[in-house]
């Protein structure tokens, strides 16, 4: 495994981060005719499928005995838990206020890498970067947390858990047999999980599911199967077996950021200087926490 992150490792992440925050709009625009949990388990379904596929045309053995059966099962729950939870937890919350307790994932990693990833270690320049990139996203979206509602703690908690789910997965892949395995496996392993248990989850709350299809709505939802959920995913759990995780979680600040610039672009939504001072803090956090020892 390499210990600095080279060219192609950082022009993915930048590219996946994008992907990632016009995910965001794709949610959005999704809503409007599908419900939250439902549609992520819709998602999780149909990738399922397409990754299977494209594993079949790689000729990519994804069923073959190889140790990973409970550490695979133990990162598809995570995975499932964390939408779970990030979903639910924006019906309580603004989505505002959910960004920023979503964003500190990457510190969960860097908390869990002290014990599980030993040969990870921590500078504190990797610290000083993830506290500046974090100031940016906090300048962009912490007015929310000055204007609380009453049952707003309810959704910060439940989005706060989420984010140590989504840390708690991306250290299960590098602490486990997961590791040795390719990245289609890894992915199918939570894809799989998270296709049986959401739905599951969406009926015990009662959801609607699909009450007002457009074409719109398919063409979001396209959009998180194929790009998001196919794409994205594989190149992400590639990133995650070659390259330390703490410095790949960095460059997940840029997620939000991209997503209120994809607002802007795709939504008409106002842009402020604010974006674009964030962005400038986050890329300053990044390079700070990825500069070589």
């Amino acid at each position: 495994m390499k210990t600095e992150l080279d060219r192609m490792a950082i022009g993915l992440m930048i590219l996946f981060c994008m992907i990632w925050g016009v995910q965001q709009v794709a949610i959005k625009l999704a809503s409007t005719g599908i419900s939250p949990v439902w549609q992520a388990g819709l998602r999780s379904m149909v990738a399922t499928v397409i990754v299977l596929g494209w594993t079949f045309v790689r000729r990519v053995n994804v069923f073959q005995r190889d140790g990973t059966l409970l550490p695979g099962l133990l990162a598809g729950l995570l995975f499932a838990a964390e939408f779970a939870l990030i979903f639910i937890g924006l019906q309580h919350t603004s989505a505002s206020r959910g960004v920023i307790f979503l964003y500190t994932a990457p510190f969960f990693v860097a908390l869990g890498a002290v014990w599980l990833l030993p040969q990870e270690p921590m500078r504190r320049a990797q610290w000083a970067g993830m506290a500046l990139a974090f100031a940016g996203v906090l300048i962009l979206f912490g007015e929310g947390l000055i204007s609380s509602a009453g049952g707003e703690w309810v959704g910060d908690l439940l989005i706060l858990i989420g984010a140590g789910f989504w840390a708690a997965t991306t250290l299960t892949v590098k602490a486990t047999a997961l590791i040795r395995i390719s990245a289609e496996k890894t992915l199918l392993y939570q894809l799989g999980v998270s296709a049986l248990v959401l739905p599951l989850l969406s009926l015990i709350l009662g959801e609607p599911g699909v009450f007002a299809p457009s074409p719109l709505v398919w063409a979001s939802m396209l959009f998180q199967v194929v790009i998001v959920a196919g794409v994205s995913y594989v190149g992400w759990f590639w990133l995650v077996r070659h390259y330390p995780a703490t410095r790949l979680s960095t460059f997940s600040f840029l997620t939000p950021v991209m997503g209120v610039l994809a607002g802007g672009l795709f939504l008409g939504e106002e842009l402020s200087q604010t974006v674009f001072l964030a962005l400038g803090l986050v890329g300053a956090g990044i390079w700070v926490a990825n500069r070589p020892g």
